[in-house]
């Protein structure tokens, strides 16, 4: 079995992976050029002399991983911190290990110290981002009604612009991946 160190140095920079995006990626593209990162150079500095690595598994049709990968590439790239992406459907036994709620949800971001072990994970919401979507989704009609796959769809896209128009969400991202990851470090 692999180890995730493996699966990090086998995998491409998140750079390279926004670069090659064929879906979400205009939307994933707006976030990282408007995000801007709090003034926090405790918490950057702290990660950048941690000597981690951070590895994401994700996919290019996710929402939620449209918002989320624009924001811890920037955080990882302010703290100098390399981070690479693994894609969940291409190899799930990765994804299978990190599962949330018995359910495969990305992106999850595994962080990594020096020596390639798993010292925490993040995703794939920030709560306030759960909260959101899980009060959008009571608003949907039951499974077996007609109209469910139609407001369905809505409902992604009504998500989805949220993500992309909407800063203080990304703000939500930042403060609990920041929660998360100080915590042990």
């Amino acid at each position: 079995m692999k180890r995730e160190q493996q699966y990090f140095e086998e995998s491409t920079s998140m750079k390279e992976y926004m670069d090659a995006m064929s879906q979400l990626k205009e939307q994933s593209f707006a976030i990282y050029e408007r995000f801007e990162l709090p003034e926090d150079a405790a918490f950057i500095e702290k990660l950048h002399n941690a000597n981690v690595h951070i590895l994401a598994i994700t996919e290019d049709w996710c929402g939620d991983a449209m918002i989320n990968n624009p924001i811890i590439r920037k955080v990882a790239e302010a703290a100098d911190v390399e981070i690479r992406t693994a894609l969940r459907d291409a190899d799930t036994d990765l994804i299978d290990r990190y599962l949330t709620n018995g359910g495969r949800a990305i992106p999850m971001y595994l962080i990594l110290n020096e020596s390639g072990e798993v010292i925490t994970t993040w995703g794939p919401r920030a709560p306030q981002l759960q909260q959101l979507v899980t009060d959008m989704r009571a608003t949907l009609p039951v499974k077996e009604d007609p109209t469910f796959e139609d407001a369905q769809k809505e409902l992604y896209e009504n998500m989805r612009k949220q993500y992309v128009e909407n800063a203080q969400l990304w703000s939500y991202v930042y403060e609990d991946f920041k929660k998360k990851v100080n915590a042990v470090l």
